[in-house]
């Protein structure tokens, strides 16, 4: 996910994306762990996704 689509959801969309992401990671996390996943780079990218909506979020509410 790019920053400029981060930036075009609403925030409450914004907040069940970063919800299921951070659950996605912990499912990947599980199944790596049990068993190597094919491209270990997921992990990776999924982590980047959630410091960008955090990122976003933060920036949202300094703004107020």
């Amino acid at each position: 996910m790019k920053i400029n689509e981060v930036r075009e959801l609403s925030t409450q969309d914004l907040v069940e994306r970063l919800e299921g992401a951070m659950a996605n990671l912990q499912q990947l996390k599980m199944n790596h762990a049990i068993t190597p996943l094919e491209n270990p780079m997921q992990i990776k990218m999924v982590r980047k996704d959630i410091a960008r909506m955090k990122t976003e979020l933060r920036q949202r509410e300094l703004n107020k």
